[in-house]
């Protein structure tokens, strides 16, 4: 033959090279196809693992934390919770519409005996505690029958306090630190360090007052007097809410609106407390029910990872600008 393609088999039999090249061909796509088919059907049952997994997540962050729901189903009589714990902001766990829905929720329901504000906080915005504290007098006008008690665990100060002197009575440990009726502003100035560095500072607007506050650039000692007025006006509102919630049980001590923070034993000989006691101890031997129901408005995980997040980009603009750092706080 001009060229081999019949070759000699070792039965004797001749068939076309070519054939068993085919069958190799071919036997490595099918098994090509059916790599690409095992492939494919793993990666589907990955993704719907993963989906699974988040969805599962997803239902874990989002399930609704019942404890603190309204309703008569909470149970027979009981005294309603309601806490107050951490910075008193609009950003934060303690904000207004937090506190007035679990407020509002505790003297709603008809099994409420008396109501406890659990106080942990050291104070922040004036806004969001004349906020709460509004709502607690317009429900205590609603609610007569109802009483209102502050209990403060290890600090109920500023405007912490604020919120307490709504209650009809205040309680807390012989420890615990009361006051602070006082309203600060602080922030820091660059002018010096940046001629230090020889950085130009830039800033252009529109009302000779409006960068007043701007921490890169002198300070006007006119700023200081209208910024020194604001203060005292808002630390004069403070002063009157209290000295309404709290009556003639605050005794004539000059230092009691200085700002100065003292313990609950020192709280209660210039009466800034009514008595010594746990959350308990008001339950059962001042309002006379010791079952607790805690109304304290719960957010899901997943809703404080988000607002965290959220806050945390943002606090830290703000606080690289300069931006937010003169706001008023009762602390």
């Amino acid at each position: 033959m001009s060229q081999d393609l019949w070759n000699e088999q070792p039965s004797g039999e001749s068939k076309p090279s070519g054939d068993k090249e085919w069958q190799l061909i071919e036997k490595l796509l099918m098994q090509q196809n059916k790599e690409s088919r095992r492939a494919r059907r793993w990666g589907v049952f990955f993704k719907l693992l993963t989906f699974c997994y988040l969805f599962v997540i997803l239902f874990l962050f989002t399930l609704p934390n019942w404890v603190g729901e309204s309703g008569p189903s909470m149970g027979g009589s009981h005294t309603a919770l309601v806490d107050i714990n951490g910075v008193i902001s609009d950003q934060d766990v303690a904000n207004a519409d937090t506190i007035v829905t679990g407020l509002r929720n505790a003297f709603e329901d008809e099994n409420t005996q008396g109501v406890i504000l659990r106080i942990n906080s050291p104070g922040g915005s004036p806004v969001q505690s004349g906020y709460v504290y509004d709502e607690i007098m317009r429900l205590k006008g609603l609610y007569p029958a109802t009483k209102v008690y502050a209990v403060i665990s290890d600090i109920g100060a500023s405007g912490a306090y604020y919120i307490a002197a709504a209650a009809d009575e205040i309680y807390a440990d012989k420890a615990s630190l009361v006051g602070s009726i006082g309203v600060i502003s602080s922030s820091f100035g660059f002018v010096d360090t940046m001629e230090k560095l020889g950085v130009e500072r830039r800033v252009f607007t529109a009302g000779e007052s409006k960068a007043f506050l701007d921490p890169f650039s002198p300070m006007k000692e006119a700023d200081k007097e209208f910024w020194q007025g604001v203060l005292s006006v808002t630390h004069k509102q403070f002063i009157e809410q209290v000295k309404k919630g709290r009556g003639d049980r605050l005794t004539s001590n000059d230092k009691v609106f200085s700002g100065l923070i003292w313990t609950g034993e020192q709280a209660l000989e210039i009466g800034l407390i009514d008595g010594l006691g746990s959350t308990g101890f008001v339950a059962r031997e001042v309002i006379g029910e010791e079952n607790i129901v805690d109304f304290s408005l719960k957010r899901t995980p997943f809703e404080e990872f988000a607002d965290r997040l959220g806050i945390a980009a943002a606090s830290t603009l703000a606080n690289k600008f300069g931006v937010g750092a003169n706001t008023p706080q009762f602390k």
